[in-house]
């Protein structure tokens, strides 16, 4: 399939531990995305913030009460626009707790994995367990992963292995204090797996009073940002299946990478 994959980026103002309220903002802004957009994509912990200063027991508690009716909107807004949409949000099962990167497509499937790296500065490694597995989904001709946040750090976790992806996605939490790094890993990660690379980050102030400021970028695999911002709070771009093709085609490095893999 020769096809192009249009993307909304989403940017939120996240109202910490207010999960109805981020709901209802989402709904509003999705309801605003382009009809012709196949993927929507959200910052991480997009309907709670990224727990800091919460104990384990109150987390699973929101969670458990929340989770599924999270999951239920993400499916309706994905069914009712006939586009996927992704981000992570906080799971339970087993007394296991995962911030789980999330796909959910329009005919209802949901894939989830863990997120890999935890936060061990705000005690992330505390209350979550690690994933093991990378997110993958094929949609519309193109192969997708997903990373979350923190996980844009430490490269080997997303090497593109003989161009198993074409787009990797990071939602995020990632606050003004550290967002040059933010805004520095992603064009190098396009460049260095011949991938298009997808950050989403969010806005507002955290419990512990750090400020976010929805950076959020569309990196081509060349480096170069897409993404255009349409003034209404939402970012498009569209993924070019032939551009990137041709471009892998006429400088194959990715054929003399290093093969390794992960114990």
């Amino acid at each position: 399939m020769n096809k192009d994959l249009n993307l909304a980026l989403i940017p939120l103002t996240i109202e910490w531990y207010a999960v109805e309220e981020n709901l209802e903002r989402l709904e509003e802004m999705a309801a605003a995305v382009h009809p012709d957009t196949d993927l929507i994509v959200l910052p991480e912990t997009f309907a709670t913030g990224f727990p800091t200063g919460q104990s384990r027991e109150e987390i699973m508690a929101v969670t458990a009460e929340y989770q599924h009716m999270v999951l239920d909107r993400l499916k309706a807004i994905a069914a009712q626009k006939n586009m996927a949409i992704c981000g992570t949000t906080i799971t339970l099962a087993h007394d296991t707790l995962q911030n789980a990167a999330f796909f959910v497509e329009p005919n209802g499937e949901v894939t989830m994995q863990g997120k890999r790296h935890l936060f061990t500065m705000a005690g992330e490694d505390r209350i979550f367990t690690p994933g093991t597995r990378r997110l993958k989904v094929r949609y519309r001709g193109w192969n997708i992963a997903m990373a979350v946040c923190y996980d844009l750090r430490f490269p080997v976790w997303t090497r593109n292995v003989a161009n198993e992806y074409d787009l990797l996605i990071y939602p995020a939490n990632w606050p003004v204090v550290r967002v040059s790094a933010w805004d520095a890993l992603l064009p190098a990660r396009a460049i260095e797996n011949e991938a298009y690379v997808c950050g989403v980050n969010c806005k507002g102030t955290d419990a512990g009073g750090f400020e976010y400021n929805g950076s959020s970028h569309l990196i081509d695999y060349k480096g170069k940002e897409i993404a255009t911002d349409t003034g209404q709070g939402i970012l498009y771009a569209t993924l070019s299946r032939k551009g990137l093709d041709t471009f892998r085609d006429k400088f194959p490095a990715w054929k003399d990478a290093d093969a390794f893999c992960l114990g």
